[in-house]
């Protein structure tokens, strides 16, 4: 595959806000992209390999870490034209954890489905799922509601470096295959190699400029 010039970079990131509550979000309206998946499906390594901040997401080893919706502010640069543009990038509690107790998942639900339905700002919500698995029940289910409440949804496909290269586009096709969507866009995403990168990028840029 060719790899396209970057056509903007990420020159700052910084945390702004933790919120379980509407209340809580940043006074400051921005275009927001928000992150969400199983836990432990590698959410806070791509959130950090697509800033290139180490530990902006702090990784952790403990499933269910992020507990609260946490908002980061990002500068992106235009490499053509030399202007920042600034966006929240939404670190969202991951879901299917058993150990969570069930007030607690409740609880998370009830203020994801708020900030899902209830911000003006979002812009596309990329659901993280792991290359290697086909999706499990709670991811279908995410997808479900994201498709049935009209929240745009690109499926970002973790972990691509623990399988071989030809695994990758079978993986995909059975992700397609288990979501029941067979038009969808998916992509492959490696946190170590940072291979994906520059497609997010690029989505991220029009969405920018839209």
């Amino acid at each position: 595959m060719m790899q396209t010039q970057d056509k903007i970079n990420i020159i700052r990131a910084r945390y702004v806000a933790s919120a379980v509550k509407k209340s809580q979000y940043p006074e400051e309206k921005l275009k927001e992209i928000a992150f969400i998946g199983r836990s432990n499906v590698g959410k806070s390594s791509l959130i950090n390999s697509l800033t290139r901040v180490h530990n902006l997401a702090r990784v952790s080893g403990q499933p269910g870490k992020t507990q609260t919706i946490n908002f980061f502010e990002l500068t992106a640069r235009m490499i053509e034209t030399g202007e920042d543009k600034l966006f929240h990038l939404v670190d969202l509690p991951g879901y299917g954890y058993a150990k969570t107790a069930q007030a607690n998942r409740k609880q998370w639900a009830k203020f994801i489905e708020e900030y899902f339905l209830g911000s003006k700002q979002l812009q596309f919500v990329c659901q993280l799922i792991d290359i290697r698995h086909a999706p499990m029940k709670s991811d279908i289910e995410m997808f479900n509601w994201l498709v049935k409440n009209n929240v745009p949804v690109l499926i970002i496909a973790t972990k691509a470096d623990k399988i071989s290269r030809g695994a990758v586009n079978k993986q995909i096709a059975q992700i397609r295959k288990t979501l029941g969507v067979k038009e969808i866009d998916i992509l492959p995403y490696s946190s170590v190699k940072n291979a994906g990168r520059s497609e997010l990028l690029e989505v991220i840029n029009q969405m920018l400029n839209d």
